[in-house]
């Protein structure tokens, strides 16, 4: 962010309306045309999208989606929000996304529906997946949070993830991710149904607006139609990310153009395993995740490049080995071996729009000292 971020904020502060009004709708407007989508509703996170998305498309006490435990952990908890179960599959180790050849062997009478992620940017291979899902009736959830901007090929057009593919996908605007709010979320659809549920549950099931009822003429009073949340997004927010939007293409350019630098600079260390795009898929590389050699000891590679001042991230955690999954209310659909290797063996490598030339030697220059410690 820099001084474009803080004059929005300025102008909204200013405006003397401050939650959710006219800058959400905007923004709303402005992500819906970015990525291709009839609806866009903007909420106060990537969780809160992800627990709407599964309510809409009737997750109820006991159901099964299927999904992976390789995710932040936000991915399952949000489907035990719902009352559901997850049902984790396990990873493709080359995309590090949901294996679509394991789909059928995990749905069973109680799977409801498909909750896949775009990990780490990269997108998963949905044209698999959404065939197994249309098989059987199952909705597609896309846990997009990390991909605003990656795209995927169809019928030889490049699609931005978020246009319908599924029926719903959610995204976040943490500040790891390459648009920021500070924090939020959104959810795309081409579903009319959908959006209006949305807009009535982020809102504690108001009836009406509080913008419909400030340019009222007349008294009006709301009713509240259902048991709703407070999900909603400040305008504060929204014209932070309104302004980032504009920013993104460049930064998604310079991203691409570290990635492959990377991927050039890494020939030189034949034993890591830098990451691939299919074909089909286009990541924002919101993170660069490398595999380390199998005898390498993650832990202490990581230490030895923080010593040297490069700060790396271990592989994304899988959900079903941290302790609040460790009582159980989850099951597997398959074993998690490729899952686990991921999380154990891979590091995510320093990328940041603003990294220099001198910064990625330096970077690779570090690993390649570590690993013939």
């Amino acid at each position: 962010m820099d001084e474009r971020e803080v004059e929005a904020l300025r102008k909204v502060v200013a405006s003397g309306w401050v939650t959710q009004g006219p800058e959400v709708a905007a923004f709303e407007r402005e992500f819906a045309e970015y990525v291709g989508a009839p609806f866009a509703c903007a909420v106060s996170s990537c969780t809160a999208a992800l627990h709407l998305a599964l309510l809409a498309v009737g997750i109820r006490g006991g159901d099964e989606v299927i999904t992976v435990s390789h995710s932040f952990i936000a991915t399952a908890n949000s489907i035990r929000h719902a009352g559901g179960v997850p049902v984790f599959v396990d990873i493709d180790p080359e995309t590090y996304n949901l294996n679509p050849a394991l789909l059928e062997g995990a749905i069973t009478e109680r799977t409801r529906a498909i909750l896949c992620v775009h990990q780490i940017g990269m997108p998963c291979n949905l044209a698999a997946i959404l065939t197994v899902a249309r098989r059987h009736g199952l909705p597609v959830i896309e846990d997009a949070a990390c991909a605003v901007g990656s795209e995927i090929r169809r019928e030889a057009r490049w699609e931005r993830i978020g246009k319908p593919h599924g029926d719903i996908a959610c995204f976040s605007f943490h500040p790891r991710k390459l648009l920021t709010t500070g924090d939020g979320g959104m959810l795309t659809t081409a579903s009319r149904e959908y959006d209006a549920q949305f807009r009535l549950w982020r809102q504690h099931g108001m009836s009406i607006p509080p913008s419909v009822r400030h340019d009222a003429r007349n008294v009006v009073f709301e009713s509240y139609e259902c048991v709703g949340y407070n999900y909603r997004m400040t305008d504060l927010q929204a014209a932070v990310g309104r302004m980032q939007l504009t920013r993104l293409p460049e930064i998604l350019e310079r991203r691409r153009n570290l990635a492959a630098r990377y991927a050039e600079l890494l020939k030189d260390l034949p034993r890591v395993r830098p990451p691939r795009e299919p074909e089909w898929a286009r990541s924002n590389w919101q993170s660069y995740c490398v595999r380390l050699p199998p005898d390498a000891d993650q832990r202490r590679i990581m230490q030895a490049l923080l010593d040297q001042g490069v700060a790396t991230r271990r592989g994304v955690m899988c959900a079903h080995r941290e302790p609040a999954y460790r009582t159980g209310g989850w099951r597997a659909g398959s074993t998690l071996v490729e899952s686990e290797r991921a999380q154990d063996q891979c590091i995510l490598l320093p990328l940041y729009h603003q990294m220099s030339a001198e910064e990625q030697n330096y970077v690779v220059a570090a690993l390649k000292r570590c690993l013939s410690l």
